[in-house]
């Protein structure tokens, strides 16, 4: 029997997240796949052919270089061989998104290579179809990204996640709970600070939802989980 109206409403002050959703971009070299080792029992999904900065963590990850292995680890993780782990780390999504382009331009329709406007579409939808089937995992989830250069509709100057179409890129926030940039700052001494911004400044793309966080966080998953209360 299903239960009424009355008994299903439910207080907004007992909201909590169960898991977390993170999109972390980033230049080259600002760490971004070291943050795999701030999350509880992370599991890491690798299309950048090299996880040399976490050589000391010694964290289980499998590579990925074709559509059927990004399907068989997501089985995988499905599975109850996967119950132990705690989160899945996407290394990076700009990868991912070039192997999925590469298979579309490959197809034959009618004997004939497909319209490559319609491979960026169909990229596209399997990109964020993607994206929805692995934040629908009992995971945290943290989807890595290269940083890119862009304009917004008024024509001023962005960075965003890097993705195939800018439309894809323009649609990330909308698809995780958190959008992170992750940056490495010099002051005039020449002294390096690496930090999390969490909120988006006009000309770095970010988000945070719930007001949990600072607009500047350690680069450290673990804390805002925390903060989070999960």
């Amino acid at each position: 029997m299903s239960l009424s109206l009355i008994d299903r409403i439910k207080r907004t002050s007992t909201e909590t997240p169960v898991y977390a959703k993170f999109c972390v971009y980033g230049h080259a070299g600002t760490g971004k796949t070291t943050l795999a080792a701030t999350l509880p029992s992370p599991f890491i999904i690798s299309a950048e052919g090299g996880l040399l900065s976490l050589r000391g963590a010694d964290l289980p990850y499998v590579e990925v270089t074709t559509i059927d292995e990004l399907r068989e680890a997501f089985a995988f993780l499905s599975s109850q061989d996967a119950e132990h782990i705690k989160s899945v780390v996407i290394d990076s999504i700009s990868e991912i998104a070039e192997i999925v382009l590469a298979a579309e331009k490959g197809r034959m329709v009618n004997g004939k290579p497909v319209d490559p406007r319609q491979a960026y579409g169909a990229t596209q939808e399997s990109i964020v179809a993607m994206i929805r089937a692995f934040s629908g995992l009992p995971k945290h989830l943290l989807i890595i990204a290269k940083c890119e250069k862009t304009q917004d509709e008024a024509g001023r100057l962005l960075y965003q996640p890097a993705m195939v179409g800018q439309k894809l890129g323009q649609q990330m926030p909308y698809l995780f709970d958190f959008v992170f940039a992750l940056r490495n700052e010099k002051d005039a001494e020449g002294n390096v600070t690496r930090y999390l911004q969490t909120k988006t400044d006009g000309l770095w793309q970010a988000k945070e939802r719930g007001g949990y966080v600072e607009a500047v966080e350690q680069p450290d998953l673990g804390l805002i989980l925390n903060k989070l209360g999960v």
